[in-house]
């Protein structure tokens, strides 16, 4: 019943709220010799300015660094110096500069459902830092089709579906965040294999499922198969 089956990328496939989490911390460490963070609540501020920037910059780490530059500017009432803004930079290339390491055993489970589905990687973020994840993630082949969109939500799902000519019912998503890769899906009739990550990012959070019997919960790449049998089930008993 299950035809295809999408795979989210960061956090899922391969490691990537970390190296934002080590960005945000240092940035924090910056504007801390200008400011009592204390009194500031940095962080809440730095994510409310993303929040704002984000249809204009959109996810990744060159949104995140105009943010932190905006942050820093408005927090330190524009005394912060051009050295420390370099530095701001310099936190940012580090982010697009990490290594791809793949979450372990994910290999083997995107190999195991592609011998039985059509697969296809959906993944949101900078364009030109998706490409170089995927590309560096060497999982690449095995996929039918990448999708790197600006959004996920329910129009992108259905964009994909409908040109793919296959009806949501027969669509499975895999990813860590209930947000982007699990609620929308749901919520067209899809299924969803949920796989929390160990951090999330906060805009990522607070999403709920209109039915929690099309998703199952794994707690490791180990699972992914077995919970795509078990959604496979599930909709096969649905459809009588």
């Amino acid at each position: 019943m299950i035809e295809l089956v999408g795979f989210d990328g960061d956090d899922t496939l391969w490691r990537s709220q970390e190296y934002f989490e080590i960005a945000s911390s240092a940035f924090e460490a910056i504007v801390g010799n200008y400011v009592d963070l204390a009194d500031l609540r940095l962080h809440e501020r730095l994510l409310a300015i993303e929040q704002a920037n984000m249809a204009r910059f959109g996810y990744g780490a060159k949104g995140m660094t105009l943010s932190m530059i905006e942050a820093a500017v408005q927090v330190t009432s524009e005394r912060i110096s051009a050295r420390d803004i370099h530095r701001i930079v310099s936190l940012g290339k580090d982010v697009l500069d990490h290594p791809v390491e793949l979450l372990p055993g994910i290999r083997q489970a995107v190999e195991a459902v592609a011998q039985s589905h059509r697969i296809v990687l959906i993944t949101k973020g900078d364009l030109f830092h998706q490409e170089h994840k995927v590309a560096h993630s060497k999982l690449a082949d095995l996929f039918h089709r990448i999708e790197i969109v600006s959004e996920k939500d329910n129009r992108a799902y259905a964009r994909v579906l409908g040109e793919f000519n296959i009806e949501p019912g027969r669509f499975a998503m895999v990813g860590n965040s209930l947000r982007s890769d699990i609620a929308p899906v749901v919520a067209l009739g899809g299924w969803g294999v949920y796989m929390p990550y160990h951090v999330t990012w906060a805009h990522e959070t607070g999403a709920a499922i209109d039915d929690a019997d099309r998703m199952v919960e794994v707690a490791d790449a180990t699972g992914i198969p077995g919970a795509v049998r078990t959604l496979e089930e599930r909709a096969r008993l649905q459809a009588g």
